[in-house]
């Protein structure tokens, strides 16, 4: 299992919790595994489409993984994913 740190803005969506264990081979597998736990999840990290929304920024062990293999990219036994929302605003 991975571990899944969670932003504030979506921790009621997950009970409160500050990270979660998600199941899943791949960046897109442990995703689809913590929205099918915690469904509240879906719509704020997917789109219609079942593609990671653009506001959405997912990283693996440090590693932007738009930079790896995207929602393909290999999550192993132990890795931490965050999930970090893109800021907008200012001026």
């Amino acid at each position: 299992m991975a571990t899944v740190k969670i932003p504030p803005v979506l921790r009621p969506s997950v009970g409160g919790e500050k990270t979660v264990s998600a199941e899943g081979s791949s960046v897109g597998e442990v995703l689809k595994s913590l929205a099918s736990d915690h469904p509240q999840t879906q719509s704020q990290l997917f789109s219609a489409e079942g593609e990671l929304n653009r506001y959405v920024n997912v990283y693996l062990n440090d590693e932007d993984v738009r930079v790896l293999d995207g929602l393909q990219t290999a999550v192993g036994e132990g890795d931490t994913l965050v999930i970090l929302p893109a800021m907008a605003g200012g001026r």
